[in-house]
This record gives C-alpha cells, structure tokens and sequence, in this order.
C-alpha cells in the first residue's frame, strides 16, 4: 500500500467522494459553532465530562445533531431563539421523535441556560448518560 499523503485510501476509512451529503454540511457546521456550542463543547470535548465520548456537529440518519455520544444513545441540542418559532417547533418535534425511534434520548438546552447555569446543564446530561456527577468545589 502507497505511504499516505501520496493518494492512498486506508481501507477503513470512506473517501470524501463517497461519504454522505451531510458530513461536509457537518463539518462545515463544526467551523461555525455558535459561541454557546463553543462553551459546552469545551466541557464535553476528549472525553472530559464523565469519561463519555461526544461528537459535535455529527449526522445521525440524516440530520446533523449538536453533539451525540452513541455510547449513552444521546444527542444534546443547543437551541437559539430561532427554535421558539412555531414551525421549527414542529420540525423539532418529528426530528426528536425520530431520534428516539433509533433508541437516543434527545435533550435540549436553551442557550442562556447553558451560559448562565452550565452545572445544572452538566447535571442533566450525567443524569440522562445514567452517570452520576459531582460538581468540583
């Protein structure tokens, strides 16, 4: 097999060509997080909170999720006011509905709630992962 850099594919991994429409959205997405997502993302990052392994801006059967960690079948959403608007309520709604139909647990943080009472978001997310968490003071 040819040294990698010089065109070689690992057989383990997809060429860009052939991996789903929405990975490059996600990966666009991941050069573009809002400052909320910036915050929680430092916590959630190489497995510091817990121990669990979070992904940020990462597909999951076609729609891209905030952050997802497939080993506690979760997904967290940071939700702008934009959320508030009635139909992307209802697109959240039937995103949320068909998440938990893979067997996830979807929960959703208001960004003020993350920049303002991140414990209490923390606190949330351990309980949802089935971890306990103790807060470091």
């Amino acid at each position: 097999m040819p040294n990698r850099g010089f065109g070689a594919v690992p057989s383990t991994r997809r060429s860009r060509e052939a991996r789903p429409p929405e990975a490059q959205r996600a990966r666009e997405l991941r050069k573009q997080q809002t400052p909320t997502e910036e915050f929680l993302w430092d916590r959630l990052r190489a497995r510091r909170f817990l121990g669990l392994k979070f992904r940020r801006q990462f597909p999951v059967e076609g729609f891209i999720t905030d952050f997802c960690c497939h080993e506690a079948k979760l997904i967290i959403e940071v939700d702008g006011t934009v959320h508030d608007e009635p139909h992307q309520e209802a697109h959240d709604e039937n995103r949320d509905v068909f998440l938990h139909s893979l067997g996830y647990k979807v929960l959703r943080f208001a960004n003020e709630r993350v920049l303002e009472d991140i414990d209490s978001v923390l606190r949330d997310i351990a309980q949802a992962s089935g971890r306990s968490y103790l807060l470091d003071r």
